[in-house]
């Protein structure tokens, strides 16, 4: 097999307890199918709950009497060089399956006895549904002899059946895996680019690709989900002055980027950039020099696809991450910061409004950071950063000030700047932010742009705005901030 996409059909008994494929396009099965989760596979996510859903939706169709039941797709690469077969799509349901028949008392099954991943998620999942398919094997046994428990395993082992795709191309697999996915379930929009961006890598060797992904699936992917869509596709849409929803299949493009076919002039123009901060970065230059690490991304600047995604990603997670975090010790970025720490509050991150407002002013402090930190900033560099976190705080916490209820279309208006005309401050932040040639220069500009509100504008609670915790000398109100920085003109 070179280069082929090869279909079969396989019955969970065969693939499982005799590692073969039960019938293949020749009409003859296809043996040695030695199953094998690779490094780059996401963890073991599937819960007691998936599992029993499947066991539920198995019993259902054996009472129906279905002869065949299909229970979905397995995409699988042929590492031709270790022989084995690595699971590209599918891992969860096969983990579950056998699962399943080792708890129906299937002791010699192969796959099983390779190491899962130490991923938490792994280890407590595999656990938690062997438990639980056994306690219901156990009660099943308890009602009726064997005689169930018998019947279910002879239908998961004959009429359970997968369709099986194998390829030895590991770039079709993946892409193979994008299509399938597509016109499937829903998955996060991160998923698709993940796969899209792994077909980019061609000419990246295994071991560097399964570094790189395995580096991906180490961050928690609710946050990467939250990263891309509340953060870096948000800031994309509204440094262009445009509304930003959600990020899903129809819009995620932007994150695609530019691959090595594309030899127009702004393309080489944006490769050449990255390609010239990678090779500074991974070479001598910066030791023996002492210049900092060069940033090969911007926000507003295309993706150069492939690998470069994958770094892309976590950098600004990481960047995120020091901005979230106000310890005084941690990052560089945010620290020990006394605004912060009001807002850190549990009562400001709670409620639609809270979050939205916070996620706005986090947003303002990474594209200011993309755009005018480095790597390591020093004394000047966190000197104007700390002035235009008071100039975000105002802006975002502007909007939170004059309404009482705030959710996305309040929000949207606000940052476009098409908010009523007696709104104070509504203005895009981020387009300001983008086309500042220096700190200085945005702050010259934020100066003419943010207003004090006047106390009759002010739906807040304004009552306590001086209140202090006395252990912890934090803020109780983040209206105090307005007032110290002279941005609350009281009657």
């Amino acid at each position: 097999m070179a280069n082929q996409l090869l279909l079969g059909i396989a019955s969970i008994g065969d693939l499982l307890l005799k590692n073969k494929i039960t019938t293949m396009e020749s009409g003859k099965p296809l043996e040695g199918i030695l199953l094998k989760i690779p490094e780059y596979q996401r963890p073991y996510k599937w819960t007691a709950k998936n599992a029993n859903l499947l066991l539920d939706d198995i019993e259902n169709a054996m009472m129906d009497n279905k002869e065949v039941y299909r229970v979905g797709t397995l995409i699988l690469h042929h590492d031709l060089r270790e022989g084995t077969y690595n699971i590209v799509d599918g891992q969860q349901r096969t983990i579950t399956f056998a699962l399943l028949l080792h708890s129906l008392g299937c002791q010699k099954i192969d796959f099983l006895k390779q190491r899962v991943s130490l991923n938490s998620y792994s280890v407590h999942n595999v656990r938690n549904n062997l438990r639980s398919f056994e306690r219901r094997i156990d009660k099943m046994k308890k009602d009726t002899d064997d005689r169930e428990k018998i019947r279910l395993r002879d239908y998961i082992e004959t009429q359970c059946e997968l369709i099986v795709v194998i390829t030895d191309d590991l770039s079709q697999a993946f892409q193979f895996f994008d299509s399938q996915n597509a016109r499937g379930k829903a998955l996060y929009p991160h998923d698709l680019l993940k796969a899209y961006h792994l077909r980019e890598m061609k000419d990246v060797g295994i071991a560097e690709t399964e570094h790189i992904v395995r580096m991906w699936e180490d961050i928690n992917q609710r946050d990467l989900a939250l990263l891309f869509n509340d953060y870096l596709y948000r800031l994309k849409e509204w440094i262009k002055g445009n509304r930003a929803w959600k990020l899903n299949e129809q819009n995620i493009d932007m994150f695609k980027g530019l691959s090595k076919k594309d030899k127009y002039p702004y393309a080489r123009f944006y490769k050449g950039a990255f390609a010239f901060a990678d090779s500074i970065n991974h070479s001598q230059i910066p030791f023996v020099t002492g210049i900092q690490w060069v940033n090969p991304f911007q926000i507003d600047a295309p993706i150069i696809a492939g690998k470069p995604f994958f770094e892309y990603a976590k950098h600004y997670y990481d960047v995120l991450a020091d901005i979230q975090n106000n310890d005084k010790y941690e990052g560089y970025l945010i620290n020990d910061n006394e605004i912060i720490e009001t807002l850190d509050l549990r009562k400001y991150k709670n409620g639609v409004g809270n979050r939205i407002t916070r996620l706005m002013l986090d947003a303002a402090i990474l594209l200011y950071a993309d755009r005018f930190c480095p790597a390591i900033p020093g004394n000047d560099d966190l000197d104007y950063l700390d002035q235009f976190v008071v100039y975000a705080f105002i802006w975002a916490y502007s909007m939170r000030a004059q309404y009482r209820n705030v959710g996305w279309l309040v929000a949207q208006n606000f940052i476009l700047g098409v908010s009523q005309k007696e709104v104070v401050n509504s203005f895009n932040i981020y387009k300001v932010i983008a086309e500042a040639d220096s700190p200085r220069a945005l702050l010259n500009s934020l100066a003419d742009r943010v207003m004090p509100i006047d106390d009759h504008r002010i739906q807040a609670i304004k009552e306590n705005s001086e209140e202090q915790d006395p252990n912890t000398k934090v803020y109780q109100n983040y209206l105090h901030y307005f007032d110290q920085y002279a941005f609350w003109r009281k009657s």
